[in-house]
């Protein structure tokens, strides 16, 4: 256990940024929140999961919506307290921690918000190493534990709990509705995990390893360096495109934002065009109509200049971005780890190929 420092705020918001793969909304307005909670004098505890006992129970929590209707609505760290007084009213039990169910974008800090307010810690780890788009994309839902309860709460006083659904994707397709009524963005709690759930099947240390990567790019930019650079090399990562955004198709559909962007080849890729599909986070990538990266692979589209993070909802046109790879965690790579978040799981008849795998070229 030890104390989150106010300094590592700003790089958790970048190192989540750029793990969210273009999903998980923007952490901007999480991360004035949690400052604004610091300069109260209310802080966070960052927990190792080795320190949970067995048998303590963990509230996974997390923003639930379309990033594209997340710029509009400011959000509020009691709307997340009170999906957790909910969730534990309904369990008759206390929670002992806080963790995020992705560590990408907004939802990286989200823990931070109810931790800080409430005392609990926040425990190192994530269920999914970066964002996915839906419940049953999650290590919890690989390694078949229960997908119920789960509590959503709105900004307008609505309080919903799902008592038991016959399956992870019946337990997204009905919180999905419930969060399209709400006006697709509410606070959630997943279903509450133990100790040993959250050490067995966790994706363990992703807090960490965001504030690290925010501080290697805070480090390049300055000393004047390349900050794709140093997230390459912090994250062992490959570069896959570099360009200018020529188009953007978007739709905020069924509490989800999907679409597409289309970028115009600069340097070593002048002449060729790569497509971004997404479905609020980067699926696949495709240059000259031949798919070259895709998820699980993390696909990150990033400020050529700056190393931010682009989110699907951030895209604009004339936009010069560079999008790589980050290795994802080795239990999305398992045969039941891809039929949960392979290309076909998105829809797309494709053969997950990384570009990890020996022989599969890149230009780092």
């Amino acid at each position: 256990m030890r104390p989150i420092d106010a300094s590592e705020i700003e790089p958790l918001s970048i190192g989540a940024w750029i793990l969210g793969t273009g999903g998980g909304g923007s952490p901007y307005k999480n991360f004035l929140n949690v400052r604004k909670l610091y300069r109260e004098g209310k802080t966070c505890q960052l927990m190792d999961p080795s320190e949970l006992a067995d048998d303590d129970m963990v509230v996974v929590v997390s923003n639930m919506g379309a990033p594209l209707v997340g710029q509009e609505r400011l959000t509020d760290p009691r709307t997340q307290v009170r999906a957790i007084e909910v969730l534990q009213d309904y369990i008759g039990k206390k929670f002992r921690a806080v963790m995020s169910v992705e560590i990408g974008g907004g939802n990286g800090l989200q823990p931070l918000l109810p931790a800080a307010v409430m005392g609990l810690p926040v425990v190192d780890a994530d269920a999914m190493g970066r964002a996915y788009p839906e419940a049953q994309m999650t290590s919890f839902a690989v390694a078949n534990l229960p997908m119920f309860p789960l509590s959503l709460v709105d900004i307008r006083d609505n309080e919903v709990v799902v008592a038991r659904a016959a399956s992870w994707k019946w337990m997204e397709r009905i919180s999905r509705k419930v969060c399209v009524e709400v006006g697709s963005v509410a606070s959630t709690c997943k279903a509450p995990r133990t100790g040993k759930e959250v050490k067995t099947f966790g994706i363990l240390n992703t807090t960490t390893q965001a504030i690290k990567l925010g501080q290697a790019v805070m480090a390049a930019r300055k000393a004047h360096a390349d900050p794709i650079e140093a997230v390459l090399r912090q994250e062992r990562g490959k570069l896959i495109f570099r360009g200018k955004i020529g188009d953007i198709a978007r739709r905020t559909t069924e509490g989800f934002l999907r679409g597409s962007a289309k970028v115009d080849g600069l340097d070593d890729w002048r002449g060729s065009r790569m497509q971004l599909d997404f479905q609020n986070e980067f699926a696949v990538g495709s240059i000259d109509g031949t798919p070259v990266v895709m998820t699980p692979d993390l696909i990150c589209v990033l400020d050529t200049v700056s190393g931010e993070a682009i989110g699907t909802e951030t895209l604009r046109y004339g936009q010069r971005v560079t999008v790589i790879a980050l290795p994802a965690p080795p239990i999305f790579l398992t045969p039941k780890g891809l039929e949960h978040v392979g290309p076909k799981a998105f829809g797309y008849d494709i053969e997950f190929k990384s570009v990890f795998e020996p022989n599969a070229g890149d230009r780092s």
